[in-house]
């Protein structure tokens, strides 16, 4: 199946069909696709045309995702699908996002057939990442509860950008997120993804109300968005509306896309927004694609001890007890532990379901 009916959309009085996922509000007459090129007005609906259909799995670490406080250690089934909600001119993953090839994804598989296949391949959860979520919704939502079933929990990797009545449904079947702040500035936002700031704030400030566990990831790229300015003021927006355990990440950019011009960011980059977002009082702040293992530590507020030790994706070294307590000094660490640490460290490995 690859076609499915959505539920959120509203005719218009001019004939068109505006898609409400999200605040694009795409308004679409018979035929046409919207920006994320996957949902279709068809027979005057809105459709989804990718429903079911993959551009690969691949078991990853939780870590990659990424998430440092949510099974620690465990592997995660990922896959997305194709097309994106967002236009960032500095897309790492732009082959899938930016796809238009939509009927020659090469892999496909149905929620359950998903679901069993995590649980064959000994994943604690599958993760709707590569590209976002928000536009597959209806095949994510389904491919969670599936998992749930058997015990295995649901992550979305989104860049957050989705209108209210969604947003509330997809987050019900999600059980950890990691929202990719692309910037703190609307003109940013504006000029480099073709979206609003706003949207996403509000996503971060709904997820402070669910049980959801989630983390933040910002890509910082050189002389874009890595203003001290800047990044003051994203500490403290997160600090004042998500509070204080809210893990960070600070990723390194890479030339990709349409942003080849930029060099790659300098690792002291990122030290200086890890020290920027301490200072502002946030206590889980991280650096990533890059080997530093001092900033991708995890230090327990309650003691200082070194509580999970980690190079790139690897654990070295694992102080916490099966339900996330400190061994030195048993501070609950936010997050979500279950279980000793896995073992599933740096591998990537491609896999065949269907």
């Amino acid at each position: 199946m690859a076609v499915v009916a959505t539920a959120h959309w509203h005719p218009l009085d001019d004939g068109r069909v505006q898609c409400d996922v999200c605040p694009r509000n795409c308004r679409l007459h018979e035929g046409q696709r919207g920006f994320c090129f996957v949902r279709e007005r068809r027979n005057d609906r809105i459709v989804l045309t990718t429903y079911g259909k993959s551009a690969g799995f691949c078991v990853d670490p939780i870590e990659k995702k990424p998430l440092n406080h949510f099974l620690p250690g465990s592997a995660v089934l990922s896959f997305g699908t194709a097309g994106c909600n967002l236009g960032c001119r500095f897309c790492q993953n732009w082959d899938i996002s930016k796809s238009r090839e939509i009927d020659t994804l090469a892999a496909a598989a149905g929620p359950e057939e998903l679901a069993a296949a995590a649980e064959r391949l000994g994943c604690r959860s599958v993760a709707f990442t590569y590209n976002d979520p928000v536009i597959f919704m209806e095949y994510a939502m389904d491919v969670a509860d599936a998992c749930r079933e058997r015990g295995i929990k649901a992550v979305a990797v989104s860049a957050g950008y989705m209108n209210p009545a969604p947003r509330e449904e997809f987050y019900r079947h999600i059980d950890a997120a990691n929202i990719d702040l692309k910037a703190f500035s609307e003109r940013f936002y504006e000029k480099v993804t073709f979206a609003r700031l706003d949207a996403v704030l509000e996503t971060l400030e709904h997820l402070r109300t669910t049980d959801v566990w989630f983390e933040v990831t910002t890509l910082l790229i050189p002389g874009q968005n890595d203003g001290d300015e800047e990044l003051h003021r994203q500490c403290e927006w997160l600090l004042e509306h998500l509070g204080p355990d809210v893990p960070l990440h600070f990723s390194a950019f890479h030339p990709d896309f349409k942003m080849r011009d930029i060099p790659p960011t300098p690792p002291e980059t990122l030290s200086r927004a890890r020290r920027i977002a301490h200072d502002a009082g946030l206590r889980f702040v991280y650096t990533g694609n890059v080997h530093d293992q001092g900033g991708q530590t995890t230090a327990c507020p309650g003691c200082g001890a070194a509580a999970i030790v980690r190079d790139w994706y690897d654990l070295l070294d694992y102080g916490l007890t099966d339900d996330g307590r400190c061994r030195h000094c048993g501070y609950a660490m936010p997050g979500v532990f279950d279980g000793p640490a896995g073992t599933w460290g740096r591998r990537r490995l491609p896999v065949k379901i269907g």
